[in-house]
């Protein structure tokens, strides 16, 4: 096992090593003269820059000190989005640089038209004195201008060099900016309707404010709980379910940004669910913590509400620290013929929930992928990357999440608070 990890840890650092080397070549060797005070400080940059995003993703881990993380967290998170994108931009550049250079070829062809040939110079009329006089005289008389210097332009290839990479700036920069408005504008409210065979008739249309992965830390904090909260609020939900990841850190560091969750409001009050980011952040104070807020912990227990089951689980996370998830204690005496919800913060325990009968599960920790084309990345290890779909019996629903971990920049998986509406079928 610690020759396994050494070895995807070597694979890692060589990825990223190869990464940075193409992305400084053909933004700063390919662009500009050597020795240059460009040629330097782009060099030195591409050193300096994943240097600090070692340090935001080893910082929380290592004990450094919380204002020291969020330092490091901003440029060193929003550099792995613009690598990310400004690879992708010039992998694109690689297809487009052979038509570019073809076509300034042919543009330098069809502009080349041959110089005609000098005219002949007039003889000058005899003048007295005669053709001496005539001889001494004429380089002054003739004033002739110095040919002007020739203007220096850049060669093909440089310009070629030059417009790819100012285009795959302008594209990756331009995307990332545009994720992380996304995200630090706060989450949308999406709806979606679920119908439940088991659910009775007096239920129909009871609404579960679904909020997962706000992953509070050094970059995202009490302003952005707030936004949540606000956002949750105006559904006005009968129910509340934060299903996991709610942050990254401890509650010494993070308790104030997590006050504003005393502020939810529903009918039947706010749950909360262990997802894998807890056991990073002392998932033991956390819950403590939380209950402190006025949101309950489902520890691997059921509430019996008049309608239907909620359960809910600990994350699987959980099981180094003998505080996984435990199916038969949340799930194993209950009545069948009532309709169940299952919180858990991870899909891949859907087989569990169809083997125990669960009607619905409520899921988030894929953040959708976060960062196209993460999500084909996600579909890999998840069952269901966003939405709803059927297994079986059991229908799983898995939110986006609120928030975004690392780079707090979302592309083509934008931020949401899920209504979940019950519907019966009897109804």
């Amino acid at each position: 096992m610690v020759v396994l990890f050494i070895l995807i840890a070597l694979a890692v650092v060589g990825l990223l090593v190869g990464v940075h080397w193409y992305v400084w070549r053909r933004l700063i060797r390919d662009t500009t003269a050597p020795g240059g005070r460009a040629r330097r400080t782009g060099t030195a940059a591409a050193f300096a820059l994943p240097l600090i995003s070692v340090g935001a993703l080893v910082a929380g881990r290592t004990g450094v000190p919380f204002p020291i993380q969020r330092v490091l967290a901003w440029p060193g998170y929003l550099w792995l989005a613009l690598l990310l994108y400004l690879t992708l931009a010039l992998l694109v550049g690689e297809a487009v640089r052979p038509l570019l250079s073809a076509w300034l070829k042919r543009r330098a062809a069809a502009e080349t038209v041959p110089a005609p040939p000098p005219a002949p110079a007039p003889v000058p009329a005899a003048a007295p004195g005669g053709a001496a006089a005539m001889t001494a005289e004429a380089p002054e008389a003739a004033g002739t201008p110095e040919s002007p210097e020739p203007v220096r332009t850049p060669s093909r290839r440089l310009f070629v060099a030059r417009t790819v990479a100012a285009g795959a700036t302008v594209a990756a920069a331009g995307t990332v900016g545009y994720g992380t408005y996304t995200v630090l504008r706060g989450p949308r409210v999406k709806r979606v309707t679920v119908p439940l065979a088991k659910l009775p008739r007096r239920a129909h249309g009871f609404r579960i404010a679904v909020v997962s992965d706000i992953h509070l830390g050094p970059v995202l904090g009490r302003s952005h709980t707030r936004r949540v909260v606000e956002t949750i609020n105006r559904t006005n939900p009968d129910l509340i379910a934060v299903v996991g990841d709610l942050v990254d850190g401890s509650v010494a560091d993070l308790g104030p940004a997590a006050e504003p969750l005393r502020g939810l409001r529903s009918r039947l009050g706010s749950f909360f669910v262990t997802g894998n980011h807890e056991y990073f952040s002392g998932a033991r104070e956390w819950v403590d913590h939380v209950r402190e807020l006025g949101v309950r912990p489902l520890e691997n227990e059921r509430v019996e509400l008049p309608w239907f089951d909620l359960a809910g689980v600990d994350d699987v996370a959980g099981e180094d620290e003998g505080q996984g998830p435990d199916f038969d204690r949340a799930l194993g005496d209950r009545d069948r013929a009532r309709a169940s919800v299952l919180l858990a913060h991870q899909p891949v325990v859907i087989d569990d929930a169809v083997e125990r009968g669960v009607d619905l599960q409520l899921s988030g920790h894929t953040h959708g992928g976060q960062l196209w084309p993460g999500n084909y990345v996600a579909e890999l290890a998840n069952p269901t990357v966003a939405g709803l779909e059927r297994y079986g019996d059991t229908q799983l629903y898995v939110t986006r999440g609120a928030g975004a971990w690392g780079p707090p920049v979302r592309v083509g998986a934008p931020p949401d608070v899920t209504v979940v509406e019950l519907a019966s079928t009897r109804a």
